[in-house]
């Protein structure tokens, strides 16, 4: 998993609420487990014009000019500026595969489903919960102003707009640990590679028969 310290990036304005995973990563997309190659159909039915299909070449399929991330000003954007509720609906790991494939690393909005929150930190992309007041005056920016970044730090734990102004938010010790050092759950166990591996010399003298003939 990718680590996420500082990131700084130009925001996509998504004036959507309750914006679900199905939406975010449409059902029939869901053919794989690994974890790339799921941006092409990131928010699908928004993007394009037509119906999508499994293994598509969507370089070819038209797209709709309406939708925010095919206007050119928001096509590098890494920052995807949400509304209340985002990723609600089923608990598919696939929806922040299909965001992080397709370039973003933070997500800010007035709130998030839980499932979807707590997956983010699992793969490498960074939710921030801000205030409705705040988030409305992010999307005015925005809006306002082509190429618009924010400025984040994950150990400062703030959202810096261009104008030099700071928004803190808050975030689990742990989660932030993990997604500073790239840890994923995996990566947390391995962590204790040492006390585990101690561990299991210790129960292999105490307890040999757990072992098998050969342990």
């Amino acid at each position: 998993m990718r680590a996420l310290k500082q990131h700084k990036g130009i925001v996509a304005p998504m004036d959507r609420s309750n914006v679900d995973t199905d939406m975010i990563i449409p059902k029939q997309f869901l053919k794989s487990i690994k974890r790339t190659g799921f941006g092409p159909n990131l928010f699908d039915e928004l993007r394009y014009l037509d119906e999508g299909k499994p293994d598509q070449d969507c370089s070819q399929r038209p797209i709709n000019p309406d939708f925010v991330l095919n206007q050119d000003r928001y096509r590098n954007a890494s920052v995807l500026l949400a509304r209340r509720n985002f990723g609600c609906g089923s608990s598919r790991e696939h929806a922040p595969w299909a965001l992080e494939d397709f370039g973003f690393r933070v997500i800010i909005a007035p709130s998030f489903a839980d499932i979807f929150y707590n997956n983010c930190f699992k793969n490498g992309l960074l939710p921030i919960v801000l205030d409705e007041e705040i988030v409305d005056r992010l999307f005015q920016e925005a809006e306002a102003e082509e190429g618009y970044q924010l400025a984040v730090d994950l150990e400062a734990k703030t959202v810096t707009t261009p104008s030099g102004e700071s928004f803190s938010f808050e975030v689990d010790d742990f989660r932030r640990h993990c997604l500073l050092n790239g840890l994923d759950d995996i990566g947390v166990t391995l962590e204790d590679a040492e006390v585990i591996k101690a561990y299991e010399t210790s129960r292999r003298e105490t307890a040999p028969w757990l072992f098998g003939a050969g342990g």
